[in-house]
């Protein structure tokens, strides 16, 4: 017997009906992803759809964040380069959202408070990233800068583009993080000797150094809470 279409169900358990009439709360991730796709295939509807890469996720959102327009594509019937672009798109937005929730708070003032503020920015890349985030003596958010992309070594990180970038804001506080792909949060060689030149340079500078932070998906390690500093 062929399925239904969402058209054809009761009006209450339409998505976009359900939304208007009881809010997006009321929704499942399904179903909200559903609204954004718009249709499904002829085998399934879209809440269908959404359902089963859900499912493949884990029915974890921050895993279909990290699909590629290709991975949705190829693996399923129905999911056309439009509609994975714009399942891709909601799921950025959503980071975005995160990360303006946290600057909003703008106090910065610990490993934790840091990692949540750049987790966002940092977990879905397939290569590593180190960023300087900058702040006032009050640890309030002022800028982030980008220092490397691609790789991490000691050479690769440069510190005075993040002390020009620290003079240029008048910011008197500076935390180095970066992360790391492989999902382990332990430093190598290169991260503390990377450290240690990013420290000389802020104490002759007179800017406080107040941590480096290794970022992975739900984890991170901190020089300044493991006494490192």
């Amino acid at each position: 017997m062929d399925k239904l279409k969402i058209k054809e169900w009761a009006e209450d358990d339409r998505p976009r009906e359900k939304l208007m009439r009881k809010g997006a709360e009321t929704l499942s991730n399904a179903e909200l992803l559903a609204i954004l796709i718009g249709s499904g295939s002829q085998d399934e509807s879209a809440v269908d759809l959404m359902k089963r890469i859900l499912n493949d996720c884990g029915n974890s959102l921050n895993v279909l964040g990290k699909k590629s327009i290709k991975d949705l594509t190829d693996q399923y019937k129905g999911m056309g380069p439009a509609k994975a672009i714009t399942v891709i798109a909601a799921c950025e937005l959503g980071k975005r959202r995160q990360r303006e929730d946290v600057q909003e708070r703008k106090k910065l003032n610990s490993a934790e408070a840091i990692y949540q503020y750049m987790r966002t920015q940092m977990m879905d890349l397939d290569h590593e990233e180190a960023w300087a985030i900058l702040m006032n003596q009050n640890f309030r958010y002022l800028d982030y800068e980008k220092l490397s992309s691609g790789g991490l070594t000691e050479t690769s990180v440069d510190v005075r583009q993040a002390l020009k970038a620290a003079l240029l804001k008048n910011a008197t506080i500076l935390a180095l993080c970066h992360n790391h792909p492989s999902g382990n949060p332990l430093p190598s060689k290169d991260d503390d000797r990377i450290t240690e030149r990013m420290k000389k340079a802020c104490e002759t500078m007179r800017i406080h150094f107040l941590d480096h932070i290794i970022i992975t998906d739900g984890r991170y390690y901190s020089y300044s809470e493991m006494g490192r500093l």
